[in-house]
């Protein structure tokens, strides 16, 4: 794909999905910024790469961070209602995709289990950038599927007003769509050329979100029937501070943070989750150095994260992760063509799960790394290497008021690489090659669970004699651009020599442990996680043509992708995988008016393990409208969106709940959302 998109270019990048709303306006060219694939803050990346800000992020934003990004090429969505959802990439999700907050550590359990939510929201996230395949691995050994990165601009390394002093806000409404949403979000910064101070909040409120099927419900003063998801309702907020100091060499700079959330957890009419996220960030860097390093930079936060399961007003599990998080980076002195960055990281995080349905014990995970991230400009474009060297130590403490679990402690020494290539054929073409070997520790829960896990509707059992797991990667793309007119191809091919997957026994067990227990009623079906060997391989492409240029642009977007991923030990295909999807949109601008109309169509998913239910086709229509003015100071974007135009019924093949719960959880149903946003 593309790496870099600049902002006016995102409005072709998001179009291409065929699944966001966002419109592209002509006459944009503001500075291409893309950090996360190459931390020399090169516009060239050889990863593939994408990135989402303003008006195209805004236009595009649903109630979680998974929705927003689906549809994105290599993107797809865990989907546990509108609630909860973590992005998949190329096929892998939970805790192979590494999400941060610029770029530090994002602590949390939305990888622990699927109606877990990110706790951070799109409302108030400036830019989302996102690497897909394994070029990411200075961000750690779990980011072999990709990493998707939250800028949120609390801590600015960079002046935003001169000497004199100044204040910049933004404020933005929104209401309407399937789940009826009440939103808001502002933003105010203020400073001189010596401090910038940042606050921003958000506000969000959803009702059951309506859809194409009647739809049976228990929850107390629900109807028992209707035309929407039981128990889907939500309500957020949260609220940032962060303040920097600026002298001539650098800065230092400080943020707190909090997110709290209540929202019905959809599997379950009566379960509703209470979470509540706070952070603590800080964040420097001396610039202009002499000797070995011409920079370094140091980002450390703390996390303290919690959410309470209830049944009505009885709390049944209360999770908690604290934990932190130190990162330094050293940037070399450049050296004739060849630049680098040296760093470190330390990441400490304490697990707890409290109650009847605890599936996993209260555990300690300790991860030391060093990693090395190196570039060589060629006459011909450029060559890529990265390592990362890991110590990880997992322990488990048990639970003092369940015997089930076991105690004890793992180490691994993880060992990545990775090899890269841009070749600039021509001003237009551009090919790139990427090639990686990673390995990952397992996760506290992967080695030590047993217990029941309602969001899969199973009994999980952990192996503590689990492996690494080793996987081989390649990446290919090829690029070409010219003017407004655009194509990108990317394939892909990941081996895993043992991919770690969560695999029937054949047995039941009752909640509390029984094994194959007499009475139906008591039974879950049991799975354990082991080490399989694995194939991921697939397509991702977008491109763009220039229909009509004259007083008013017109342009078509097309995109496309596709996952294929087997257990190579049996030949059944992997589970929840996205199927192929094909996409198409009409983009018109006329002066300060913009219009898109957009179709996509996903394929029905026939390869799944055997005992699953395929998921069927479907075609969504989309179109947006929006318009730009000036109210004195200030600048106002009004845009309407109408989702699902034909209120289609359609099931998320790469959620769990198509599974676990059929019929229970489809994708919303139409509606049309109403937007305002002013900035000055």
């Amino acid at each position: 794909m593309n790496p870099i998109f600049s902002r006016g270019a995102l409005g072709a990048a998001v179009f291409s999905a065929a699944c966001g709303p966002a419109l592209a306006q002509p006459g944009a060219a503001l500075p291409e910024i893309t950090v996360t694939g190459n931390p020399l803050g090169s516009t060239e990346l050889i990863a593939p790469a994408t990135q989402l800000s303003g008006d195209a992020l805004l236009l595009r934003q649903k109630t979680t961070l998974g929705e927003t990004l689906d549809g994105l090429p290599g993107i797809s969505s865990t989907y546990f209602g509108p609630n909860a959802s973590r992005p998949i990439i190329r096929g892998l999700d939970g805790d192979r995709i590494r999400i941060l907050q610029n770029s530090g550590a994002s602590i949390d359990a939305s990888g622990l289990s699927f109606d877990h939510a990110v706790p951070v929201d799109p409302l108030v996230v400036e830019r989302v950038e996102v690497l897909r395949g394994p070029g990411a691995l200075q961000y750690g050994g779990s980011a072999v599927g990709g990493v998707v990165n939250l800028i949120d601009h609390r801590i600015h390394g960079e002046p935003l007003f001169g000497a004199e002093g100044g204040v910049t806000g933004r404020a933005a409404l929104r209401y309407g769509g399937a789940e009826r949403e009440r939103g808001g979000s502002a933003l105010l910064e203020t400073g001189t050329d010596k401090f910038n101070l940042h606050v921003d909040a958000f506000k969000r409120a959803t009702d059951d979100t309506r859809v194409p099927a009647d739809l049976a419900c228990t929850k107390p003063g629900s109807p028992s029937l209707a035309r929407r998801i039981c128990n889907s309702a939500a309500d957020s907020d949260g609220l940032a501070v962060g303040g920097t100091l600026l002298f001539d060499k650098g800065y230092l700079g400080l943020s707190t943070s909090s997110f709290n959330s209540v929202y019905g957890t959809v599997a379950e009419d009566a379960v509703t989750i209470n979470l509540k996220s706070r952070r603590t960030a800080l964040q420097g860097e001396l610039r202009g150095l002499s000797g070995p390093f011409q920079s370094v930079k140091l980002q450390g936060s703390h996390t303290d994260y919690r959410h309470g399961e209830f049944e009505g007003a009885e709390l049944g599990t209360l999770f908690t992760n604290r934990g932190n998080d130190l990162r330094l980076e050293a940037r070399q002195a450049q050296w004739g063509a060849l630049e680098g960055v040296l760093g470190l990281q330390i990441d400490n995080n304490r697990f707890g799960a409290d109650g009847e349905e605890a599936f996993a014990p209260f555990s300690r995970t300790r991860q030391r790394a060093l990693f090395a991230h190196e570039e060589l400009a060629t006459g011909w474009g450029k060559l890529s290497f990265g390592a990362r060297a890991e110590s990880v130590r997992v322990a488990s403490f048990g639970n003092p008021s369940l015997d089930r679990f076991e105690v004890g402690g793992r180490e691994f020494n993880p060992r990545s690489f990775a090899l890269g290539a841009l070749v600039k054929l021509s001003p237009e073409w551009d090919v790139t090659a990427n090639l990686a070997s990673t390995e990952r520790a397992p996760k506290d829960y992967e080695l030590f669970a047993n217990g029941p896990h309602i969001a899969t509707a199973a009994y999980e059992l952990g192996n503590s004699a689990l492996g690494k797991e080793k996987s081989t990667n390649l990446d290919l793309g090829v690029a070409w651009k010219s003017g407004p007119n655009r194509f990108a191809l990317n394939a892909f091919a990941n081996r895993f020599k043992n991919f770690i997957s969560l695999e029937s026994t054949g047995n039941t067990r009752s909640a509390d442990g029984e094994l194959n227990p007499a009475n139906p009623a008591d039974a879950l079906p049991e799975f354990a996680y082991q080490g399989v060997p694995a194939r991921f391989r697939g397509l991702e492409a977008s491109g763009s043509v220039r229909l009509l240029q004259s007083a008013a642009t017109v342009d078509l977007e097309l995109s496309g992708d596709l996952v294929r991923a087997t257990n190579a030990n049996t030949g059944q295909p992997l589970p929840r995988i996205a199927p192929v999807r094909l996409g198409t949109a009409l983009v018109v601008a006329s002066g300060p008016w913009g219009g898109r109309l957009g179709v996509t169509r996903a394929a029905g998913q026939n390869r799944v393990p055997d005992g699953e239910q395929p998921t069927g086709g479907y075609t969504l229509l989309n179109a947006a409208v929006t318009y730009k003015a000036k109210a004195g100071p200030s600048h106002l974007l009004w845009f309407a969106r109408l989702d699902n135009l034909t209120n289609q019924l359609a099931y998320s093949a790469s959620s769990i709940l198509t599974q676990t719960a059929p019929g229970k959880s489809p994708l919303p149903g139409r509606g049309l959302k109403v937007g305002l946003q002013a900035s000055f």
